[in-house]
């Protein structure tokens, strides 16, 4: 709305120092994410006392950890304050004409009702299974499907390409008239009527980064055309669906599932900047995405708001995010990643959201598996997801393959180290750009 303000004030003719500032990207982005911050710790503080006074407090089931029952009664639903930081800051700040930053909007209330759901049935109702994983199903791939079909019909959505310029140099050789190849790369540039609605996405180690969806296509011609639409929306419904269920079943200690997002958060919003610049992109070789500068907006106060969030969240915990906080993060990870086409680096970035979801589907079907087969259930990993293998237990919890392969790390060591992970893992990602 401050950004909207002085729009008005600058077509109105009124002109005052630092009128201009709100033109830069980078100067927004500032502003948004230490808005963040600061409503984060200010509103975090009063929210948390609500919550204690409503006696809204997280239901522990004895799982024999170290240090689980001396949590009960902890605050939960804190994703209320994540929530309302990043709204600020980037109703403030940010283009809202702007489609991308509509459509992260709408993820971020969209999967934080949802979780909010999950927790007033917990807590209220004295329902400890929540809102059933069919309906959270539901409402995630809903949400992927509206992302999918806005990806695929807004006209505001589109990728710049390359063209040739004609003036490249003619080099003679002899008898010989031959085109200079390396000015032929050099001259590319973006034309401005060279805007497509394109099925593009970006992947490492291959020419341009880049891999198109229509390469998956069986058919061609007008029913390829769909086809590839299709593939395309698809995979935005799996990575939506899986984002947001990934930060999930992260957010099982201290810190954990906030610092991790930020990091990503982080590398996404550099991305949409890059992807948004038109030198930073032609320099990088990265697809050129008009109007994707806002959600490097949109993610620094993303970031913030995980920040402030974290001096409530550190070890020992003053509150917990809840499904309200987890559900929203990882939808806005998402959708953020997919409209930056940069999904399929994923698996990457968030490498640790990746396994730890992994961990509880390996578990799961190994138990079941070996249930079947021996009459006994068998685990993989004394706990999933992963993150509790490391923690301390009181007492085994039968036949385990990768039993306390380290010594039992406190809960704060264990986060700490996972933060080191995930840093490395954004590093890489982000190197990966020049890897071809």
């Amino acid at each position: 709305m401050i950004y909207h303000l002085f729009q008005y004030l600058e077509r109105t003719g009124l002109d005052f120092p630092g009128l201009g500032l709100m033109h830069y990207i980078s100067f927004r982005a500032i502003l948004a994410s230490v808005t963040a911050v600061l409503i984060a710790l200010i509103a975090g503080k009063g929210i948390i006392r609500v919550l204690q006074r409503k006696q809204i407090g997280e239901t522990v089931r004895d799982l024999g950890l170290q240090g689980q029952i001396e949590k009960k009664g902890t605050p939960t639903m804190g994703g209320v304050i994540i929530l309302l930081s990043i709204l600020t800051g980037v109703l403030l700040f940010c283009d809202l004409t702007n489609i991308y930053v509509q459509l992260m909007l709408l993820s971020a209330v969209w999967c934080g009702a949802l979780g909010f759901a999950d927790d007033y049935i917990k807590v209220f109702r004295h329902n400890k299974e929540g809102l059933s994983e069919k309906k959270k199903l539901i409402g995630q791939i809903v949400l992927g499907f509206i992302i999918g079909i806005a990806v695929w019909q807004s006209k505001d959505i589109v990728v710049r390409e390359k063209v040739r310029d004609e003036s490249v140099q003619i080099v003679e050789q002899g008898d010989t008239r031959t085109v200079n190849t390396e000015t032929l790369v050099t001259d590319s540039v973006y034309k401005e009527e060279n805007v497509v609605k394109s099925t593009k996405t970006t992947i490492p180690f291959v020419k341009n980064h880049e891999f198109d969806y229509r390469w998956l296509s069986p058919f061609k011609g007008t029913w390829g055309w769909y086809a590839k639409w299709a593939i395309y929306v698809l995979m935005i419904v799996l990575v939506i669906t899986a984002c947001s269920n990934g930060t999930n079943l992260t957010d099982g200690l201290d810190g954990l599932a906030a610092g991790t997002s930020a990091i990503v958060g982080v590398v996404i919003g550099i991305l949409a900047w890059l992807s948004g610049n038109l030198i930073d992109s032609n320099y990088l070789n990265i697809m050129y995405l008009p109007g994707t500068g806002e959600i490097a907006i949109f993610f620094s106060a993303f970031v913030g708001a995980l920040i402030g969030f974290l001096w409530y969240n550190s070890y020992p915990a003053q509150v917990f995010m809840g499904d309200t906080g987890s559900l929203a993060i990882g939808g806005i990870i998402g959708v953020g990643a997919v409209l930056i086409r940069k999904e399929l680096l994923l698996p990457l970035l968030c490498g640790i959201f990746f396994v730890e979801s992994l961990s509880v589907l390996l578990q799961r079907g190994y138990f079941k598996y070996t249930r079947k087969k021996y009459g006994q259930g068998r685990r993989i990993w004394s706990m999933t997801p992963i993150h509790h293998h490391y923690q301390d237990k009181k007492e085994l919890p039968g036949p385990v393959i990768f039993h306390k392969p380290v010594p039992p790390q406190h809960e704060a060591k264990i986060v700490s180290r996972f933060w080191i992970i995930g840093i490395i893992l954004a590093v890489t990602t982000l190197a990966l750009l020049k890897v071809r």
